[in-house]
């Protein structure tokens, strides 16, 4: 029988909940075809400098955006700040963020797809989309000392992310891969799955 996992394990200067290690989750964008890019009440947390980037790519984006997301743009730029103090990316209706777009993907209909990552990979800009999309459902929060936070955000929205984590056996910290190690690097992740190694070894995972 596993020992009781603590709630909180750190690596290097990133405190981690216990969950993002054990909890399983796959984006099925054929089910919630980008769901989270639409709903909630804030856009994305971003960062001064995450901001000025995003403010050099408007031109490469600003065909994909609607009507009501450029006159958003205009208005009050990319980013303002949210009721918690937070930067965040603007929103339309008080809900989508502006660079949002609808479009097929694959066979998934009317998807909600990222503007900014779409001329990121078409070669178009250098910037793919903040950071805090790319993590989620992990959420970041400074806490001081130069230490950072990393909760799992649980949402109605992704049930079926989680069920398909399952299916697939995929946890969320082996899911968040890629954006883990951009944010991070390498060498921190690669501490990570030490970590991970060495908890199984003693029997808590």
């Amino acid at each position: 029988m596993p020992n009781i996992l603590p709630p909180i394990i750190q690596v290097g200067d990133v405190l981690l909940s216990s969950e993002i290690l054990t909890e399983k989750f796959c984006c099925d964008l054929s089910v919630c075809k980008g769901e989270c890019c639409v709903e909630g009440d804030a856009g994305a947390p971003v960062t001064m400098e995450e901001i000025a980037e995003i403010e050099e790519c408007l031109d490469a984006v600003w065909g994909d955006l609607s009507a009501s997301a450029q006159a958003v743009i205009d208005k009050q730029g990319v980013a303002y700040t949210d009721t918690e103090g937070d930067l965040v990316t603007s929103i339309v209706r008080g809900k989508d963020c502006v660079f949002t777009y609808y479009d097929r993907l694959q066979n998934i209909e009317n998807c909600c797809l990222c503007a900014l990552e779409k001329a990121y990979r078409a070669g178009k800009t250098r910037f793919c989309k903040p950071v805090s999309c790319a993590l989620y459902p992990i959420r970041e929060k400074r806490l001081g000392e130069g230490l950072v936070g990393l909760n799992y955000n649980r949402w109605a929205v992704c049930k079926m992310a989680v069920a398909k984590g399952i299916q697939e056996n995929l946890r969320l910290y082996q899911f968040l891969r890629d954006p883990l190690i951009r944010r991070f690097g390498e060498d921190w992740y690669q501490e990570l799955l030490d970590t991970v190694d060495e908890l199984k070894r003693q029997g808590y995972l």
